[in-house]
């Protein structure tokens, strides 16, 4: 007779809650579909529509008897121009002034005027340095500078309506990492229980730590997204990921703020230093953009999300394909399939660039090559605080599933977004380490994970007299 496991792929999907999906019969599509995180994007989110969804998103998990991690993005500091009465028709040579301040007097003929909310835009442009618009699809460049406003020349032209999001590509901007909004945002998502934190713009470990130290003292055991989003970000890379508990490779803002040709090397660079430190790094933006209005991607998102699975990348993300498309649930299916399709492909091996630094990484590392060299075999962890999954999914164990037993549920939904990690819920008997375990490889078995008779290459610790000892062993699933 033979035997069908349940398909088993390492990386992670993650899905970004709107108006297209925050209803509990879509919900419970995609969390029977597979996605494994949540998005709330709070650029936009009142707390009241926060405190809803993020129940919305549980009672859903309850109901599909499947639980998903819920990520908060906050929204961070930005630059935009203010409100105009009517949309301003830019064209290529005219003058836009950029007013820190109220624009004072009458309107100048030839002359364009807009309000921004930065007041230190005057100190960090000079004459030269380019200004990008409404996603880089007006550029302007500055000509001249006074204490309260910035004259630029418009180099693409477009109509400008109100509000629009500015950058200053190769500017180091004094912008705070916490805004007054991001400040009460996090308050809600640690009130009920937000599993992530994506702070944007990170340009420095030190944001992460202003973050990290208002978590700790609210008792918070939520993990950091450090999004990259520009090129202080990029500048700082090596300390951003070493400080961060996952790094966010967020294109859209990043393909403006530098060279777009850089932009896959930049990507490249981000995964791979990620994969060195030991950090999960996510893959974001525009990944099935076309599948907004339309019910299949184009050749080039294919590929592109191809080249994230090639690069060994712990998640994708799908936002406006799923907060607003016309397919979100098309979209989650077509990332399954391209994801299916192409990890077979990665055949390079366990991530021997990783750094371990303890015994216990190590013995886990011993783990992976064992299950591998046993072949049709899998890795079965025990951890309180996810740590121990962390390094496993660091290792890159191709083609070897891995089961994270916790019993913690904060530890257990973190878990979620780690490439090749599947974590399960139990209870650990602390005076029978032998139950623990039996009880385990039945969830295995019930869930069609493994089957009887396959082995497990399984580590835990155990009592040595006094001692707590780590231990490798070598079980068959009975």
């Amino acid at each position: 007779m033979r035997v069908i496991r349940r398909a088993y792929h390492h990386t992670k999907i993650i899905f970004t809650l709107g108006p297209a999906t925050a209803k509990p019969e879509m919900l419970a599509q995609l969390i029977r579909q597979g996605t494994d995180v949540c998005r709330l994007n709070m650029a936009h989110a009142s707390h009241e529509w926060t405190r809803e969804a993020i129940r919305m998103v549980r009672a859903a998990c309850e109901t599909e008897g499947r639980q998903i991690a819920l990520m908060m993005d906050v929204k961070g500091p930005e630059i935009r121009t203010g409100a105009v009465a009517e949309p301003i028709q830019l064209v290529p040579g005219e003058t836009l002034e950029l007013w820190t301040s109220p624009i004072p007097g009458l309107p100048v003929p030839g002359i364009h005027r807009v309000t921004v909310n930065y007041t230190g835009l005057t100190q960090d442009l000079k004459p030269g340095d380019s200004v990008l618009v409404d996603s880089g699809l007006i550029r302007l460049e500055v000509t001249a500078m006074s204490a309260l406003s910035v004259a630029t020349r418009v180099v693409i032209g477009g109509e400008l309506g109100s509000r629009r999001h500015i950058n200053l590509p190769g500017v180091d901007v004094r912008l705070p990492s916490l805004t007054e909004k991001d400040l009460g945002d996090i308050q809600v998502g640690i009130e009920e229980g937000v599993d992530l934190f994506a702070l944007s713009f990170v340009r420095s470990a030190a944001a992460i730590e202003e973050l990290r130290a208002l978590l700790k003292e609210a008792g918070s055991t939520a993990r950091i997204v450090a999004k990259l989003e520009d090129q202080t970000g990029v500048r700082n890379l090596e300390d951003i990921v070493r400080a961060t508990d996952c790094l966010m490779v967020a294109r859209g803002d990043l393909g403006i703020e530098i060279p777009f040709e850089q932009l896959p090397l930049v990507q490249y660079t981000a995964v791979k230093t990620c994969l060195a430190e030991g950090k999960p790094v996510i893959i974001a933006t525009h990944l099935l953009e076309s599948m907004v209005e339309n019910p299949f991607p184009t050749r080039a998102e294919i590929t592109d999300i191809a080249n994230a699975v090639r690069e060994r990348a712990d998640a994708v993300m799908l936002s406006g394909e799923t907060t607003t498309g016309k397919y979100p649930l098309e979209c989650v299916s077509v990332m399954k399939r391209i994801i299916e399709a192409t990890e077979p492909l990665n055949t390079s091996g366990l991530n021997l660039t990783v750094k371990l630094t303890t015994p216990k990484a190590k013995l886990v590392r011993s783990a992976a090559v064992l299950a591998q060299e046993l072949g049709n075999a899998a890795i079965l962890l025990y951890t309180r605080t996810g740590h121990t999954a962390f390094i496993a999914a660091a290792l890159r164990p191709t083609g070897i599933p891995v089961y994270a037993f916790t019993d913690r549920m904060p530890a257990f939904r973190q878990m979620l977004m780690l490439w090749g990690i599947e974590p399960f819920f139990i209870e650990f008997n602390p005076n029978d380490f032998e139950d623990t375990m039996t009880r385990s490889f039945q969830a295995l078995v019930r869930g069609g994970w493994q089957v009887p008779g396959d082995r497990l290459a399984v580590v835990t610790n155990t009592k040595a007299g006094e001692r707590i000892i780590d231990v490798l062993q070598i079980r068959t699933v009975e």
